[in-house]
Parts: structure tokens; C-alpha cells; sequence
């Protein structure tokens, strides 16, 4: 049996994304990634595949592809604002050449590769304090609970994270219903 997926509190969620400070083109390009990847719960590899002309900042959509599927996906106030910020201010210092049309890039302006995500996730782990392990896949399941924590019906979390598998979603309920008990567990006097 696997491992249930490590989640982040909206405590630890808010910790990591304030990690990027400044106004350096590392820094802006970071929050953007990871307020995009919360954001939309899309995977690891469809962030680092996006092309600029994925991205309709005027429809607030980003178009994902992954495995010969397609996704579009609407892309909130917040991390829309990060990715203006990003084109704006970042990107532009960060590519090296006029033809680079990956997203997200590194500091040799070519695209960002999971690697190089890894270790900005865990850089930014460590200095927000949080205990727990993450992988970049961390912030997809957290984003997945966090929805259905909200309300959320499992069969548009199961669209919205493109799972063909309704059996494929149900882990999330298994976990949310796992943190409720532990919850119960610590808030009562007789039971910790």
C-alpha cells in the first residue's frame, strides 16, 4: 500500500510562498511558479512545459499539455498577477535568447527542468521552517484538499486536476477525512 501524499496546512502553504523576496528576476520568477502551481493544482511537468504562448493573461486561462492531453485551465487573481509581474520584470532578464519560448526559465535562460525545481522547493522548504518532506508534487495534493476542505465536489476536483479515474481523486477524500479524526483526536480532552 502507498504512502498517503505529504499536505501542507494553509499555515505552511502561506510560509512557502513568502519565501521569494525582492524584486530580483529569480525571486519574482520563483513566487510566480509556485503561486501558479497551487494556484491551479497543475503537475510538476506541465509548469515546466508551459510555453509564453500558453498563457492568455487576458482570458486568465493557461493551456497545459501532458501525455497527448490537452488542458485548459482558468488561472486565478493572484497567481495572474505574479505571472504579469514575472513577463513584466523577469522573464525578459532572465532569457538569453529571442527565441526562447519555455515559461519559466533558469539562469542559463533555457527551461526551468524538474531538477531545478526540486532544489528551489526545498531551498525555500527549509527557509519557511517546514518539517514535513515536500516534493513539487506536494503543492498539487495540497491544492487538491484544500479545495475539497472548501467544498468542493470530488468529481471537479477529479476535472480540474484532469484525473481520468474518479478512483484516482478518492485518495484526497481519504486524506481530508485522516486529517478531520487527527483534528478531533487533538482537540479532545479524553482522546489525546
Amino acid at each position: 500500500q502507498r504512502k498517503p501524499p505529504s499536505i501542507l496546512t494553509i499555515g505552511e502553504i502561506n510560509r512557502l510562498m513568502d519565501q521569494p523576496q525582492g524584486d530580483d528576476p529569480k525571486a519574482i520568477r520563483d513566487r510566480a511558479m509556485l503561486e501558479l502551481l497551487y494556484g491551479t493544482g497543475i503537475k510538476v511537468s506541465e509548469l515546466i512545459n508551459l510555453d509564453v504562448e500558453d498563457l492568455d493573461v487576458n482570458d486568465e486561462k493557461i493551456k497545459c499539455h501532458s501525455s497527448n492531453k490537452e488542458r485548459i485551465i482558468n488561472v486565478g487573481n493572484r497567481a495572474l498577477s505574479y505571472l504579469k509581474l514575472y513577463l513584466e520584470e523577469g522573464r525578459n532578464q532572465l532569457v538569453r535568447s529571442k527565441g526562447e519560448k519555455s515559461l519559466f526559465v533558469n539562469f542559463h535562460g533555457r527551461r526551468m527542468t524538474r531538477q531545478g525545481f526540486w532544489k528551489i522547493i526545498k531551498q525555500y522548504k527549509e527557509m519557511a521552517n517546514i518539517d514535513k518532506e515536500i516534493t513539487p508534487h506536494t503543492l498539487r495534493h495540497s491544492f487538491a484538499v484544500h479545495l475539497m476542505d472548501n467544498g468542493a465536489d470530488i468529481r471537479a476536483v477529479q476535472k480540474i486536476l484532469g484525473h481520468s479515474d474518479l478512483s484516482t481523486t478518492q485518495i484526497y477524500s481519504q486524506i481530508q477525512s485522516e486529517m478531520k479524526k487527527q483534528s478531533c483526536v487533538k482537540s479532545h480532552p479524553k482522546l489525546s
